[in-house]
């Protein structure tokens, strides 16, 4: 590529992106480029050009469950990004403590990647530390680990806007539902947003009934029962702040279930942006999930070294790359729609 980039008086990344078919590159210059490359009998091999740089061309993306809709959403389009720059995807899925153990045990993708993907991955201290022993760069998506580089939402101001609405409604009576896979291991968002609930509503001046937090383990009818359960108390919420819009949407249809109206005798009000949210006219705080896709794509390219194209960073711009953040907050959205409204005088 050195040999030409030099007869055709450009540089390596300009032959490097009109022979890949990259924009970027005038009509004339790659013509002059190619013409070079065949004379030399030059073709592009990634494999070669990865070992070159010492690159395995692959990132591991590691996920804790792939059915529900938030990590399936998060893993499409990461690699999606990935593979237009160029590189190619090894998806681990590491679903329950033991599964999450062994991979931090043998470190699976240890040498054979440029950099790990952790998709809000639950871990214990002790395998926290392990990731050390990669010895690749490790990006968080979905929450943080330690001074990692991450990109996430803020969960415990995601609660805050939750209960902030529900309470602007006149709601005093708020329950909290959420889920769990019968793990052990703490969720950095489930515990934020759980602490959010309870500190919102101190804040209103409301005292959080713990017998209004709600956990049900995870599956298709989880909302459904914890409805159920929440029925069965003498002084019954009025309203219900879901853990994400998936359990919103199975607490609305346990309340329909239950002969309850939505919003007029129970309001839900769910977390993601998921696109039943917007099926099932449910309110949601939406945290954005292709964006945070796309900024942690960003990160890992800036990692190693990789334009959004696939081109190596060329140095006369490496200082302007090195001054993008490598940890990101993004923003949340209230979505206000027809599944929370002020409580029935009737209720």
């Amino acid at each position: 590529m050195a040999d030409v980039a030099r007869e055709a008086g450009v540089s390596i990344a300009t032959v490097s992106r009109a022979l890949r078919g990259r924009p970027g590159v005038g009509e004339e210059t790659s013509r002059r480029i190619r013409a070079v490359a065949e004379r030399l009998a030059y073709v592009v091999s990634p494999e070669a050009s990865h070992l070159s740089r010492r690159e395995t061309g692959r990132v591991a993306v590691v996920v804790p469950q792939l059915a529900p809709w938030f990590y399936a959403t998060m893993v499409g389009e990461v690699v999606r990004l990935l593979r237009d720059a160029g590189l190619d995807t090894l998806l681990y899925e590491v679903d329950g403590p033991e599964e999450r153990g062994r991979f931090v045990e043998e470190l699976p993708a240890r040498r054979k990647v440029d950099a790990v993907v952790l998709l809000a991955l639950p871990l214990t201290p002790s395998q926290r530390d392990r990731l050390d022993l990669l010895g690749v760069r490790v990006v968080v998506a979905g929450g943080r680990l330690r001074d990692l580089p991450h990109v996430e939402v803020d969960d415990l101001a995601v609660a805050h806007t939750a209960v902030d609405h529900l309470v602007g409604l006149g709601h005093r009576d708020i329950a909290m539902v959420r889920t769990s896979d019968t793990d052990e291991t703490p969720w950095e968002a489930d515990l934020l947003r759980s602490r959010g609930w309870s500190e919102r509503l101190r804040h209103h001046g409301l005292e959080p009934r713990e017998e209004l937090r709600v956990t049900v383990e995870i599956g298709p009818r989880a909302g459904v029962e914890a409805v159920q359960r929440l029925l069965a108390l003498p002084q019954r919420p009025t309203a219900v702040f879901a853990y994400s819009d998936e359990l919103a949407a199975g607490v609305v249809v346990g309340a329909r279930e239950a002969g309850l109206r939505v919003p007029e005798d129970l309001s839900v009000i769910g977390v993601d942006g998921h696109p039943i949210a917007e099926l099932l006219d449910l309110t949601t705080v939406d945290q954005h999930v292709a964006e945070q896709a796309a900024r942690t794509v960003t990160t890992v390219l800036h990692l190693v070294g990789r334009t959004a194209d696939g081109d190596p960073v060329d140095p006369a711009e490496q200082v302007g790359h090195a001054a993008e953040p490598l940890s990101v907050v993004l923003d949340h959205t209230l979505v206000v729609r027809s599944s929370t409204a002020p409580p029935s005088s009737a209720g």
